[in-house]
């Protein structure tokens, strides 16, 4: 079974599930990194973690709005440095909580938050690389 999302600009989603996550509607989400080291951000950034993860998924939660009476949208919104959107921290509660109700492991919600976490981390680190001038050696 396919599902196409359709919006007027093209994009779509990044995920979606095939069983009803609530009230009959299948779960959508979108995930955005962001920096709070970005010069746009470090106002925001300086008096709360998760400020900037929170703006970015208030963000996404607009765009994807058109979706709202079909789809139950969550956005998953992480700050490069570590800090989820109070948001994302809500849905992946969720989800360990059901993931849980299922395999009988507590550790679920922190098993998601560790594996998130690692995956930017990677991330971050090939960007650091990509950024790096290595100078040729003279001939």
């Amino acid at each position: 079974m396919i599902i196409i999302l359709d919006r007027q600009d093209g994009k779509s989603p990044d995920g979606l599930t095939l069983i009803p996550w609530r009230g009959s509607r299948p779960l959508i989400w979108d995930v955005t990194v962001v920096s709070p080291l970005a010069a746009s951000y470090v106002d925001k950034a300086a008096t709360n973690a998760g400020t900037v993860a929170d703006k970015a998924a208030t963000r996404k939660t607009e765009k994807y709005s058109s979706f709202s009476s079909t789809y139950l949208f969550e956005p998953i919104a992480v700050e490069n440095l570590g800090a989820f959107s109070s948001s994302t921290l809500n849905v992946l509660s969720d989800l360990g909580r059901r993931i849980n109700d299922n395999s009988g492991d507590v550790r679920e919600t922190a098993y998601s938050l560790q594996r998130i976490s690692v995956a930017i981390q990677r991330f971050s680190s090939v960007l650091m690389h990509d950024t790096l001038i290595v100078d040729s050696p003279v001939l």
